[in-house]
């Protein structure tokens, strides 16, 4: 499977983008889709992640009620609405797929074994 994450940009406090994540090689249902984040100077963490083939989705609390998740099956398309940005928000976006057959800790990177590029998502005044 392949992944391809776009959608980041410049963006002010309060604003919001949505980010894409498109999934090739593979049925979108197969898969464990997750969002992770690398702010400067910060490790890579999780944020969220969703199984498209029962439509249960998870958030870390920094973001919940403020992300949504979602899953296109027809498009094979991950999407990450973010609404109400802040500076805190700002970092590289990537999308991962893992295993639903192996996968314990859903918001863990080494639980996550095909990755997308980056995209930028910077919030600024």
């Amino acid at each position: 499977v392949q992944l391809q994450a776009s959608g980041g940009g410049l963006v002010q406090p309060g604003g919001s983008l949505r980010l894409s994540c498109a999934v090739f090689g593979s049925s979108l249902d197969t898969w464990y889709i997750a969002w992770f984040r690398q702010a400067p100077g910060k490790e890579r963490e999780g944020i969220s992640w969703i199984t498209s083939a029962d439509g249960v989705t998870d958030y870390i609390d920094s973001v919940r009620g403020r992300f949504t998740i979602s899953a296109d099956t027809v498009t094979r398309t991950v999407h990450l609405q973010m609404n109400t940005l802040n500076l805190d928000d700002t970092g590289v976006y990537t999308c991962a797929a893992a295993n639903p057959w192996t996968i314990v800790r859903k918001f863990e990177a080494y639980e996550y074994e095909w990755w997308g590029q980056g995209t930028q998502v910077t919030v600024s005044s």
